[in-house]
């Protein structure tokens, strides 16, 4: 690749949004280029979130479901068919604004940007944080899990812990009654931080238990989960909670950092769009997670990448124009 090479089109991340982009896009002769991002980093990391799924069985098209790494390796397939090119790098630097916008790879100081592009589709997603335990990431997919609406179907009849004390802790919780047996949340804390009407929600629930001024040590199991060390943050006692599934719920993080002072963002740091995949610079558009701390499910991640790569196609088109 030249330094400064010029693109139509620059779709930075690989997960369902970044990549049903890259189809739609391939598929209108743009020729768009995927930076999917490196193995190596914790945010855009190839693939997207699914990539640590094991399986999904409420994507559209796989009646007996699919295994998110497959889904995700078919999804790339499909763009390079119609003629993607995808890199397995992750962009640097970015300058919104320039005209075309440059994007660097690799030296972010670098005086002259690696790439240019006319049309910039932003879909580096978001990441779930994570207790940081030994035994935690291991286990993911096989008991543990930060996705309720995603997972909870597989722990019907199951004991399951929550850790988390937010409105998103007690979001899932709620959720994960309609299948576990049990639902105990553990709390570092005597007092949620969950608003008031769902912490009214969640105590009024027969299925919901809670587990004070506890933090979790360890997750316990060899090949799937069996429980949770946990420790008494006030009488440092350790104690076994049984369980079939832990679901983390301590938030997400949107992986939006290389845009900072450049897009507007909302106060957690997601990317803030208008009419669909707009962000608030000319040309530049937003997809999936980043944008979205709503849903958060790859159906919807993919619904927005084709609304990204229709709109770049429209804004190609008028700049052709003029």
């Amino acid at each position: 690749m030249q330094s400064g090479e010029m693109r139509d089109l620059v779709i930075l991340g690989s997960g369902p949004a970044g990549l049903t982009a890259a189809i739609y896009s391939a598929r209108a002769d743009l020729r768009p280029l995927v930076l999917e991002g490196e193995p190596s980093s914790s945010s855009d990391q190839p693939g997207g979130q699914l990539m640590l799924t094991t399986e999904v069985e409420n994507f559209p098209g796989f009646a007996h479901g699919v295994l998110g790494p497959e889904l995700m390796v078919s999804m790339r397939a499909q763009a390079e068919r119609f003629g993607a090119e995808i890199l397995t790098e992750r962009a640097s630097r970015v300058d919104l604004g320039s005209t075309p916008i440059g994007i660097w790879i690799g030296d972010r100081d670098a005086p002259e940007p690696t790439l240019r592009a006319r049309v910039l589709i932003i879909a580096t997603g978001a990441r779930s944080l994570m207790l940081g335990i030994e035994n935690e990431a291991r286990l993911l997919g096989y008991g543990v899990s930060t996705c309720a609406t995603c997972d909870g179907f597989f722990f019907r009849d199951k004991r399951i812990i929550v850790v988390g004390g937010g409105d998103s802790a007690l979001e899932e919780a709620l959720f994960l009654t309609k299948f576990g047996d049990s639902v105990t949340i553990v709390h570092r804390r005597k007092e949620l931080r969950a608003s008031k009407i769902m912490q009214d929600r969640a105590f009024r629930t027969d299925k919901i238990a809670f587990r004070w001024d506890s933090v979790v040590v360890d997750v316990l199991g060899d090949q799937r989960v069996t429980g949770l060390l946990v420790k008494d943050v006030t009488t440092g006692e350790e104690s076994v909670l049984p369980a079939d599934g832990v679901f983390v719920a301590i938030g997400h993080v949107p992986s939006s950092e290389l845009f900072a002072g450049q897009l507007e963002t909302d106060e957690a740091g997601y990317l803030v769009t208008r009419e669909g995949p707009r962000t608030n610079v000319p040309g530049v558009f937003a997809c999936g997670d980043v944008q979205d701390h709503v849903y958060r499910q790859a159906v919807t991640a993919a619904g927005s990448g084709c609304m990204a790569a229709i709109e770049a196609e429209r804004y190609l088109s008028l700049l052709a124009q003029t």
